[in-house]
């Protein structure tokens, strides 16, 4: 008999929270090597096509699939009540997922997708809530909290905890083999119009203030064939926005990424192509960039962390203010739309209608 597994996916608690095409990638990737082996639901608090967010005229969709999370105010943590904004829980209302629970068959596994650290009374909440009404379930983290912060994750009442990008551990714990071979496993979703793509994993450089090396290590390129099987499964689900997930999308652009776009267009595949994460100004070449749009890329987040050359070389000499000038000149020059944005890290709503448009966070 097969083992049933709920897939969940935790509110936000934070000040700020927006739809730049987030998915809990890592969790359905996890959940497509079991594809088959195992009967699987659901639980996405930030799915945005859930009727109850869908039919919320506010948190409507700009062209783009980009938009705002059904949110509630909520008290301030201690350490933070003297930041003067308002602290926010993201997300479906606490007691649709309750109702939920008591409406579904109980089930052996609970994966649960974990992002950033400070997320963390979001997995609180949900283990609260599984604990109550599951009681013999088994809940497993997993993801970046649980990688950073063990020893904090070790006291959130989690059964199971797995560390890194090792899943050895995982499939032994639930006694299932995976087949490797398989995408991610989209089709958990009832209605989905966005999807996530890394071509890679890991990152070349090692930068002080980021947690990626210590996450996924040293760059590694996925196989071609396994990233035109998840992209075509999204292309089969009319997924027309997909972004890229990977932390370094252009570092050796030649092998990796370029032959995929070459392969899109061979098969005439048209879709929307977008770069969260923020993507390497360095890395843009003419040649690239033309490339990036005619594949279909509409929207370019272009990483910039200073321009100061000093505090560059003591942080990890990612991007020079001359690589970043001649990047948005190789951008336009291949037809990337001209609307251009230096922002925070504040969300907000802009529209960039065109062929392509592109971004400067300074992060």
């Amino acid at each position: 008999m097969k083992s049933k597994i709920l897939l969940l996916n935790p509110p936000i608690y934070d000040f700020a929270a927006y739809d730049f095409w987030l998915k809990p990638y890592g969790l359905l990737s996890t959940a497509g090597y079991l594809r088959s082996r195992a009967e699987f639901i659901l639980f996405d608090y930030l799915d945005r096509l859930h009727p109850f967010m869908a039919g919320q005229k506010e948190l409507q969709s700009d062209e783009w699939e980009r938009g705002r999370f059904y949110c509630e105010k909520v008290a301030s943590p201690p350490c933070l009540e003297q930041i003067p904004r308002f602290f926010r829980r993201f997300g479906l209302p606490r007691s649709m997922f309750q109702h939920f629970l008591t409406k579904q068959q109980p089930c052996d596994f609970i994966l649960v997708q974990t992002m950033m650290t400070y997320w963390y009374k979001g997995i609180q909440e949900v283990i609260e809530d599984v604990r109550k009404a599951w009681p013999k379930a088994k809940i497993v983290l997993g993801g970046n909290y649980v990688t950073l912060c063990n020893s904090h994750a070790k006291k959130s009442g989690a059964d199971f905890l797995v560390q890194d990008n090792d899943l050895q551990p995982l499939w032994e714990y639930v006694n299932i083999a995976p087949d490797l071979k398989q995408p991610a496993l989209w089709e958990a979703y009832e209605k989905l119009n966005v999807g996530a793509l890394k071509l890679s994993d890991g990152c070349p450089f090692n930068c002080t203030y980021c947690s990626v090396p210590k996450v996924y290590g040293k760059f590694k390129a996925r196989l071609l064939e396994h990233s035109l099987a998840e992209l075509q499964l999204l292309v089969e689900h009319r997924v027309e926005n997909i972004a890229f997930y990977d932390d370094a999308l252009l570092f050796d652009a030649e092998k990796v990424l370029m032959p995929f776009l070459e392969e899109m267009l061979k098969r005439n595949i048209k879709v929307n192509l977008h770069t969260p994460n923020a993507i390497n100004a360095r890395f843009i070449t003419k040649e690239l960039a033309e490339l990036m749009i005619r594949a279909g890329f509409k929207t370019f987040y272009l990483g910039f962390e200073s321009v100061s050359s000093d505090w560059q070389q003591r942080t990890g000499s990612k991007v020079s203010s001359n690589e970043l000038t001649q990047a948005v000149k190789h951008l336009i020059t291949a037809g990337a739309d001209e609307h251009y944005r230096v922002s925070d890290s504040r969300p907000s709503l802009h529209r960039y209608p065109g062929t392509g448009s592109f971004d400067a966070f300074c992060e």
